[in-house]
């Protein structure tokens, strides 16, 4: 149980860690300009107009103003001092290229380059922020541990012989089962003797009755006397 705790707070951890580590590359990098970097653009302020309207600003977010140290300075002003370009008393500025400068606040913000004429020739920026980022970082599920099934115990197999099943006795008549002859006597309705009965038994009487052979010649016999006298 104390090992199932450990790991399961070892998960957490590198779970909370992940989410930050997650929270922390969320932000995201906007170079201005892209190729065109920060310089006098060529074709006026549109430029920076055009760069802005296909980003998306989010608080925590950095823009990097790429441009040659001592040529160009990025200055954050306010919207009065934006327009007219006016370079006293900026919000921010960084004179050392290229400058990294993190979105700490949502809003408008304003960006000049106050060297010379260069923002009156369309050095300048504006974006907007937005409060949170419209794309965060999908946050894990916490990991359920699969519970552990108890070992099923094996039935052991029975040692215990069934008794052996009884036929039914054979009877005489339906219903009535026939009793097993006991010793000495001898089966309704037999002659036969009981094997354990020792008495001798005589031999059958012959019988007397006159055959038919000797009862012929005496019928002769009488007929003929009867004839003489």
């Amino acid at each position: 149980m104390a090992g199932l705790k450990f790991n399961f707070m070892v998960i957490m951890a590198l779970m909370l860690a992940s989410v930050q580590f997650q929270s922390t590359t969320a932000q995201t990098t906007h170079v201005v300009g892209d190729a065109l970097g920060w310089n006098i653009p060529p074709n006026g302020p549109s430029a920076y107009t055009t760069w802005a309207s296909g980003q998306t600003f989010s608080v925590g977010d950095v823009l990097l103003f790429n441009f040659t140290t001592g040529f160009h300075n990025v200055a954050e002003v306010s919207q009065a001092a934006y327009a007219p370009c006016t370079t006293a008393n900026p919000i921010s500025i960084a004179t050392t290229g290229p400058a990294r400068v993190t979105l700490n606040a949502p809003g408008t913000h304003y960006y000049i380059c106050t060297v010379g004429t260069h923002c009156q020739i369309g050095q300048k920026l504006t974006i907007n922020v937005s409060a949170a980022s419209t794309t965060p970082a999908p946050t894990p599920a916490p990991a359920t541990p699969a519970p552990v099934s108890p070992p099923t115990a094996t039935p052991a197999p029975s040692t215990t012989t069934p008794p052996p099943t009884s036929s039914p006795a054979p009877s005489s008549e339906e219903g009535s089962p026939i009793s097993p002859p006991t010793s000495g006597q001898t089966p309704s309705g037999s002659n036969a003797p009981s094997p354990t009965d020792n008495t001798i038994i005589p031999p059958p009487s012959p019988s007397f009755a006159p055959s038919f052979t000797a009862v012929v010649p005496f019928t002769f016999l009488a007929i003929a006397l009867a004839l003489f006298y």
